[in-house]
């Protein structure tokens, strides 16, 4: 009994260090989230060939409102499948807002944005390279002043009560998903064999994008525990979240009624993750 209450009052104690910093952070996101939202909406449109370059760059904002926009432009063919893909591989999901809060993982931090950044350039301009032809793009113009705006939450919170609500009800789920983790992960360390726990490094890069693939946010928080813990490699996390784009994904399907070409862009991100963790491990990333 000693050993659990242990294990929950670690759990706490070391989610609550990260508190203030992910408010902060998250409060942030929201800003940037409500102000540039439909800018992404309206550049994802416009921009055709170029789409994998903003694809990409507006990934790397660490929130998954732009998997929604995408999921939503590739459901209506406004954008190409590559810039789709570019986006999905940019998304970190919640892994940045977690490691923004260690400052010993920052520059661990850089390195996984750069390598996800590179990747969705590569892998966007490549598939638009190969299945350009084959898609069927409608050239969509629109005047920002005619346009409906609207605001794309990747986490369903509402953004009519300002951004203060909002960031408190993401803190409050993040907190929640990160303390359930750590009290798992507790358990783990302390009953089960740390031979059981140590999968092997070249083993790691198939088994996170499978993890990644989890449409929720639980996912990328799971990934970035198993790195902090130093259960899985740096490789590994990159490739996982590779492979995730957070509720991008039950949008696509919700969306686009083409089920085969919904299960092929699953795994295409599969595939892409796996080999993106290969290669970094290769390189002993």
């Amino acid at each position: 009994m000693h050993e659990i209450i242990h294990i929950l009052e670690h759990a706490f104690i070391d989610t609550l260090k990260v508190l203030p910093s992910l408010f902060l952070i998250y409060l942030l996101i929201e800003y940037l989230e409500h102000k540039n939202n439909n800018k992404a909406h309206h550049l994802f449109m416009k921009s055709e060939k170029a789409g994998p370059l903003f694809g990409g760059l507006f990934g790397c904002i660490p929130q998954c409102g732009f998997s929604v926009i995408a999921s939503e432009l590739y459901s209506k063919r406004f954008i190409t499948l590559g810039t789709l893909i570019a986006v999905f591989i940019a998304t970190s999901d919640e892994a940045i807002p977690m490691l923004l809060s260690e400052p010993s993982l920052w520059a661990k931090m850089l390195m996984l944005i750069a390598a996800k950044f590179i990747f969705a350039l590569f892998f966007g301009f490549l598939i638009d390279l190969f299945i350009r032809k084959k898609q069927h793009v409608h050239h969509h113009h629109c005047e920002e002043e005619h346009h409906e705006h609207h605001h794309y939450h990747g986490n369903c919170e509402s953004c009519h009560d300002g951004i203060l609500k909002s960031t408190l009800i993401h803190v409050v789920k993040i907190f929640a998903f990160i303390f359930l983790i750590s009290v798992i992960l507790g358990f783990m360390m302390e009953y089960v064999p740390k031979e059981m726990l140590s999968v092997n490094k070249f083993l790691q890069p198939f088994i996170a994008p499978i993890i990644g693939l989890i449409p929720n946010c639980a996912a990328s928080v799971l990934l970035t525990e198993l790195y902090i813990e130093g259960i899985i490699t740096l490789s590994s996390l990159i490739g996982g979240l590779c492979a995730g784009a957070g509720v991008g994904l039950i949008v696509l399907f919700r969306l686009n009624k083409n089920i085969k070409e919904n299960l092929f862009v699953v795994l295409l991100l599969y595939l892409i993750g796996a080999l993106t963790a290969t290669i970094l491990t290769l390189f002993g990333i």
